[in-house]
């Protein structure tokens, strides 16, 4: 059966400008970062994907080494462009990244003008597109200059293989040389994306969030739920089948420690009052800033989906709400700096 998109699907939705930009997007992205890999079949994936799109969610988040494996995201993306989405690809923001580690040898890492640009050209192959919406360089990398890498976003833009372009988890100083370098080569520094959460606000300690500000960067947040530590489930004790599990995973130890389940528990009191789930509650304070463009969420099922989207319902936190979300907190922040 061929997809049709809800009518309604602009209905509910809220969408910010990224930066000074003229690009728009909703407050709530999807990405497609673990869960739509390999193991992902066509139509649960078309499920999740389908019901966003009918939700307003107009921007989907990929980068080269989604997975796993590596570039399975991109291709299972790629099959629902050409089999569902084609017909509303042009009201659809894709976004791919390139920096960390994709093929053996010098030239398949890092912030290189070949890699970046060989990268692209192979992820727009995965996907069965002409170009992406916003291409990232998914890190800071110290052993190349800078001017190197902006210069390969630069030349994305100029072919015409890119419309805009970002840069994700870079700290304050490579931030604003980042946007120094790419203003004189004429391109905009449309958007940066940082980890930050409740429990994790190295964006702000590090004052870099201030920074988009001032320059006019918009900001979307990875991990907006500390990669599901803020859902609550670890706290049930749900270790099976998760991030959890795996000691060389992205999950990082003391993300499940004692002192960040118990601020869990107190965060939880304070989504009931306000009638949120732990979801809810934790995407409304990332979004809470003005420079805040948009929160990236990941979901493994269609009901995680429902959940995050319900954040529409309740997107403003009182001064009390923040300051009761600073004390639970206090004692479990993870300050977990961009490590490359």
């Amino acid at each position: 059966m061929t997809y049709r998109s809800d009518t309604a699907r602009y209905d509910t939705m809220q969408y910010r400008a990224s930066g000074k930009s003229g690009l728009k997007l909703p407050v709530v992205s999807l990405g497609l970062w673990q869960n739509f890999g390999g193991t992902r079949d066509y139509p649960s994936a078309m499920e999740i994907l389908g019901h966003a799109f009918d939700a307003g969610v107009t921007h989907f988040d990929l980068a080269n080494n989604y997975g796993p494996p590596a570039g399975s995201a991109e291709e299972l993306f790629g099959q629902v462009l050409a089999r569902d989405f084609r017909p509303y690809r042009d009201e659809m923001i894709v976004s791919t990244k390139a920096g960390y580690t994709m093929w053996p040898g010098p030239y398949g890492d890092g912030g290189g003008r070949k890699y970046l640009t060989a990268s692209l050209d192979q992820s727009l192959k995965r996907m069965g597109l002409d170009y992406v919406d916003i291409f990232y360089s998914h890190r800071f990398d110290a052993e190349t200059p800078l001017e190197e890498t902006m210069g390969a976003l630069a030349q994305a833009v100029r072919s015409g293989k890119a419309l805009y372009v970002g840069i994700s988890s870079y700290p304050e100083k490579e931030t604003r040389e980042a946007y120094r370098i790419l203003k004189e080569m004429g391109v905009a520094t449309t958007i940066h994306q940082p980890s930050y959460s409740m429990i994790n606000r190295w964006f702000e300690n590090d004052n870099t969030i201030e920074a988009c500000g001032e320059l006019g960067i918009g900001v979307i947040a990875f991990s907006p739920l500390a990669q599901g530590v803020l859902s609550g489930k670890y706290n049930k004790g749900a270790m099976q089948g998760t991030r959890a599990e795996d000691p060389n995973g992205s999950l990082r130890a003391n993300a499940i420690e004692p002192r960040v389940l118990d601020a869990v528990e107190k965060l939880s009191a304070i989504a009931r009052s306000r009638g949120q789930s732990m979801v809810q509650l934790a995407l409304s304070w990332v979004l809470r800033r003005p420079e805040m463009t948009s929160a990236l969420i990941g979901v493994r099922t269609l009901e995680q989906l429902k959940d995050n989207l319900g954040v529409l319902n309740n997107l403003k936190l009182s001064a009390e709400e923040i300051a009761a979300i600073d004390a639970a907190t206090a004692s479990a922040q993870l300050d977990h700096r961009p490590r490359w």
